[in-house]
C-alpha cells in the first residue's frame, strides 16, 4: 500500500477517534443540562415565594427599611461578582460576557471590585484596570453551589462591614428559548427603599390579604437572607446550565464537522484504492497483451 493510502487510514483513525471522544462530551454536557434547567425551574418558584413573604412583610410594616440597607456614604467601591467558566468548549461563552460586564461597569461610576467566579473568566479580567478580589472555581453539581454561594455572602458582608463597597453587580448568562443563552446583570445590593418599592408592588396571587403574625423582624431578617441566597444560587444554576448549552452547541457543530472530514477522507481513500486497482488491472492486461503477442 502506498505511503498516501497508510496516511489516510491514519487519518481516519485519528478523526474516528476524536469523533468518540466528542461524542461522549456531548452526551456528558447533555446530560449536565437536565440538572441544572431542573433547578432553575424550582429556584424560580421559591424565588417568587421569598419575593412575596418581603412583599407581605412591607405590606405590614410601610416604615421598615430593609435590614441589609447599609447606611454609609456612598464613597465605597462597586462589588461585581462575574460567572463565568471552568472549562473549555464553550465557544463565545466567556468572551460575550466579559465584554458584556466591560460596557455595563463603564457606566457606573467609582471603583470597582471584582470577585470572578471559574478559571476562563479569571483571565479575561487579567488586563483589565478591574479590581480582582478573588478568584473562585465554579461547582461541579447542584450539591456544590450552596458552599459557594455561601463563600460569596462571607465575603460581600465582610467587604460592606469595612466600607469597601456599597453596592453589589452579578452578571451571568440564562438561558433563552430560541437562543442558547443572553448574558444579564442585576444589583443585588443594597436593598433600598426602590427595591421594597418594587416589592410591595407585586400583586398578591389571591383575594386574602396576608398577615405576618409574631416576630416580622426576625421573619424580615430570615426572608431576605434567603433572598440574597437564591438570587446568587439561581445566577449560578443559570450560568452553568448555560455554559452545558453552550458547550453541547459546540460540540454538536465539532461532530457535524467531524463527519464531513471523515466522508472527505474516506472519499479520497476509496478513489486511491480504486486507482491502484485500475493500475494493477492495466498492468495484468498489458501483461497478457505483451504474452499473446510473443507467442
Amino acid at each position: 500500500m502506498s505511503d498516501t493510502a497508510v496516511s489516510l487510514r491514519r487519518k481516519i483513525a485519528s478523526a474516528g477517534d476524536l469523533e468518540s471522544v466528542v461524542r461522549t462530551m456531548k452526551a456528558m454536557a447533555a446530560s449536565s443540562i437536565g440538572q441544572y434547567e431542573n433547578a432553575v425551574c424550582a429556584l424560580d418558584d421559591y424565588y417568587r415565594t421569598v419575593q412575596l413573604g418581603l412583599a407581605a412583610c412591607f405590606r405590614n410594616s410601610p416604615s421598615v427599611v430593609a435590614p441589609a440597607r447599609a447606611s454609609r456614604a456612598e464613597s465605597g467601591a462597586t462589588g461585581v461578582v462575574v460567572f463565568g467558566s471552568d472549562q473549555g468548549l464553550v465557544g463565545q461563552f466567556n468572551e460575550l460576557m466579559a465584554e458584556f460586564v466591560v460596557q455595563k461597569l463603564e457606566q457606573l461610576p467609582g471603583k470597582k471590585m471584582l470577585w470572578a467566579i471559574g478559571e476562563r473568566m479569571q483571565s479575561r479580567f487579567a488586563e483589565t484596570d478591574l479590581l480582582v478580589r478573588e478568584n473562585m472555581a465554579l461547582p461541579n453539581s447542584i450539591r456544590a453551589i450552596t458552599p459557594l454561594v455561601g463563600r460569596i455572602l462571607v465575603e460581600m458582608e465582610s467587604q460592606r462591614d469595612k466600607g469597601a463597597i456599597t453596592q453589589v453587580y452579578v452578571f451571568h448568562n440564562r438561558p433563552k428559548s430560541g437562543a442558547i443563552y443572553t448574558p444579564v446583570s442585576q444589583r443585588l445590593l443594597p436593598l433600598d427603599e426602590q427595591w421594597q418599592h418594587d416589592l410591595t408592588a407585586i400583586r398578591w396571587p389571591s383575594n386574602n390579604l396576608p398577615e405576618v403574625m409574631n416576630g416580622a423582624e426576625q421573619t424580615l431578617l430570615a426572608l431576605v437572607r434567603e433572598y440574597l441566597f437564591v438570587s446568587l444560587f439561581r445566577a449560578c444554576a443559570e450560568s452553568l446550565a448555560s455554559e452545558n448549552a453552550s458547550r453541547l452547541a459546540a460540540m454538536q457543530r465539532a461532530e457535524k464537522n467531524i463527519d464531513a472530514l471523515l466522508e472527505d477522507l474516506n472519499h479520497a481513500f476509496q478513489r486511491l484504492r480504486q486507482s491502484g486497482i485500475d493500475e494493477e488491472l492495466f498492468d495484468v492486461v498489458a501483461g497478457f497483451e505483451a504474452q499473446t503477442g510473443l507467442g
